[in-house]
């Protein structure tokens, strides 16, 4: 559609990208979302096209942002345990 100026999200999507670890990355999401109602007026082209890349950048961002995620995660996980078993070690040493 030529006269499409705007998309809105629905969903689950806002509460996703609240939901994020780091600011830098809810920051990031928000721009990119915000994003595509600054550019989608000045497109002249197939405005569907555009809208379709712009979700397939915020899908592999979301999920980039998710497997970071879960490797802090782990990473916190092991250290806790690590502290754990050494204060284990501590208390009955």
């Amino acid at each position: 559609c030529p006269m499409l100026t705007t998309v809105d999200l629905v969903g689950g999507i806002h509460n996703t990208v609240a939901s994020l670890h780091l600011e830098i990355w809810r920051s990031e999401m928000t721009d990119e979302i915000n994003r595509m109602n600054q550019t989608l007026p000045t497109i002249t082209g197939d405005k569907t096209s555009e809208i379709r890349q712009w979700m397939r950048r915020v899908i592999d961002r979301l999920d980039h942002y998710k497997t970071e995620h879960q490797k802090l995660l782990k990473e916190a996980t092991t250290l806790l345990e690590l502290a754990l078993w050494k204060a284990n070690l501590e208390d009955n040493g």
